[in-house]
């Protein structure tokens, strides 16, 4: 289980802890942010590309697969429905969309090659956006209001 906490005082920017680690997200300027840290898709982005780079590197280890590093960009953006061809769904209005850009460095063969392919897809983070994820919300105050 992963567990983070957020707290957000002043401005945008908000101090995030998870374990021993802190670090900060915030806004640009031209979203009204003094741009103190990576935004929230920004760390969404990341958290996506770092389960792909990981996923790889376990399983190659784990398969005697001499991969020697992995390289990984993501884009996210909102498209019109009638945009997006790889779309399975199609819709009226935005979609959400990541576009990914994998690049695998070290000798392998063509079959090593098919199968990191379909790793690259099978990480975890990458499981759960693509299939969806309930979450369930609850807001409290700190004090009562009248």
């Amino acid at each position: 289980m992963a567990t983070v906490s957020a707290s957000l005082r002043t401005g945008t920017a908000v101090d995030i802890r998870s374990r021993q680690f802190l670090w900060r997200s915030d806004e640009p300027p031209e979203a009204g942010g003094a741009d103190t840290g990576p935004t929230p898709y920004e760390f969404l982005l990341g958290s996506l590309a770092a389960c792909i780079a990981m996923t790889l590197r376990l399983y190659a280890t784990h398969k005697d697969i001499p991969l020697t590093g992995v390289d990984v960009s993501l884009e996210f953006d909102r498209v019109h429905a009638d945009d997006c061809v790889d779309c399975d769904e199609r819709a009226d209005g935005l979609i959400d969309r990541v576009q990914s850009q994998v690049t695998i460095h070290g000798e392998v063969t063509t079959a090593q090659r098919a199968r990191l392919t379909q790793v690259a897809q099978r990480c975890p983070v990458h499981k759960t956006l693509a299939h969806g994820l309930h979450i369930t919300d609850q807001v409290a105050f700190d004090d009562a209001a009248e």
